[in-house]
């Protein structure tokens, strides 16, 4: 079941909780499920409006202690890794869907990956965007890990007052000034996900805002050694200029995933960029 909250945005019922979803397209179209990471607006909307006006069902949607969907405790998340995917194959039986192209972006990219693997009947093809092969913490001695000196310049920053609208949007378009990402975009983004998250509680906002939830889920056990088990075509998407999953990590998802095809991006950091909405569109579309 559908029910609208709130200036387009929907939610639904599945696996147990509540999932802020925005939909674009036709309802009857094949469906792309967009994973977020962690507010669906990870996924810029001229990226969402390419892949329908090519034929596709486009669902975005938050994931939980984040956006409009069920927020409980993201300090003390009581839910692992694997419920998240779950939560991805249930939202396509929700929707009425045979299957899905999944995709996934950063942290969402990492539920994607374990969402085919122990869903396979679920999903049709997978998208992943500025992810990597492993969970969040120690990387693996073949990848590489975060840039130490925009790591340093991002964490040395005080936080904001998290219930100061135009204060996050500021923190906001810093941090990606740091990773080279666009501050506008950013700006933008973070003040929607502010007008979006539902909770005057700063710990909330704080969380919608940096994704914190992933720093305390159970991300066990490892998936990178199942990747060869994926039957169904994927797309990687880098950016050749990202600080914080540098691009040899899309490049071994690539690598590894047996029908996978790597698109490296030069002028994209960390985040997708509305600039090349139209090239991942594409991409994504041929799949």
């Amino acid at each position: 079941m559908v029910r609208s909250v709130r200036d387009g945005v929907s939610a639904v019922r599945a696996n147990g909780v509540e999932l802020g979803i925005e939909s674009f397209g036709r309802g009857d179209d094949p469906l792309i499920l967009l994973v977020g990471g962690t507010t669906m607006l990870s996924w810029p909307d001229a990226l969402c409006e390419g892949l329908a006006a090519g034929g596709r069902r486009v669902v975005r949607y938050d994931l939980r202690d984040s956006g409009s969907s069920t927020t409980l405790d993201p300090q003390d998340p009581g839910y692992g890794l694997r419920d998240l995917a779950a939560d991805a194959a249930a939202v396509v039986e929700v929707l009425g869907a045979g299957t899905a192209h999944l995709g996934g972006v950063g942290v969402g990219g990492m539920i994607a990956q374990v969402a085919a693997l122990d869903h396979p009947e679920k999903f049709s093809a997978l998208t992943l965007v500025g992810t990597r092969p492993v969970a969040p913490g120690p990387v693996d001695t073949d990848l590489p890990d975060h840039d130490p000196a925009v790591m340093g310049a991002l964490f040395s920053r005080s936080f904001p007052d998290w219930t100061d609208r135009d204060a996050v949007a500021a923190f906001a378009a810093e941090g990606a000034e740091a990773r080279g990402d666009d501050p506008e975009e950013a700006r933008a983004t973070a003040a929607r996900i502010w007008d979006r998250t539902p909770s005057s509680d700063p710990a909330v906002h704080q969380a919608n805002q940096l994704g914190m939830v992933f720093s305390r889920i159970d991300c066990a056990p490892r998936w990178r050694e199942r990747l060869g088990e994926l039957d169904m075509p994927a797309l990687v998407v880098h950016g050749r200029a990202d600080p914080f999953f540098p691009v040899g990590n899309g490049e071994a998802l690539a690598a590894e995933i047996p029908a996978a095809r790597l698109l490296a991006l030069d002028g994209m950091s960390t985040a997708l960029r509305t600039a090349d909405a139209d090239q991942v569109a594409a991409a994504m579309l041929a799949l």
